[in-house]
């Protein structure tokens, strides 16, 4: 019986452990995705100050590819969708048809 004590304290003391290590890794998740939507929020800050700067959709900046186009392309290989479906998040499943699509026409000259 003296056994089966031991081993519950044992198992018990393994599952405070890990729920310490639990909540340990909730704040760091927290804390990831506050700083992922201020990202993305400077991320759309930034696109509607171009967007603002170039006045008309048909403006040069937009229409031509450049170092605008270019950021994009960066953007995209370090694995965030430019798409607007989910501009700005993480792509974890390989390529995105929307944002492949979208780099397309940008190339294309298509995107306004």
């Amino acid at each position: 019986m003296k056994q089966f004590t031991s081993l519950l304290i044992d198992f018990e003391d393994k599952i405070k452990h890990l729920m310490e290590e639990l909540q340990f890794l909730k704040m760091r998740a927290y804390a990831l995705e506050d700083e992922n939507e201020k990202l993305r929020n400077e991320i759309m800050d930034v696109y509607q100050y171009y967007l603002k700067e170039a006045g008309d959709p048909k403006h040069e900046l937009l229409k031509k590819p450049g170092q605008g186009f270019e950021n994009l392309i960066r953007l995209y290989n370090e694995g965030f969708h430019i798409c607007n479906l989910h501009f700005g998040q993480f792509r974890s499943e390989g390529d995105c048809l929307f944002c492949m699509g979208f780099l397309k026409k940008c190339n294309a000259g298509e995107v306004p």
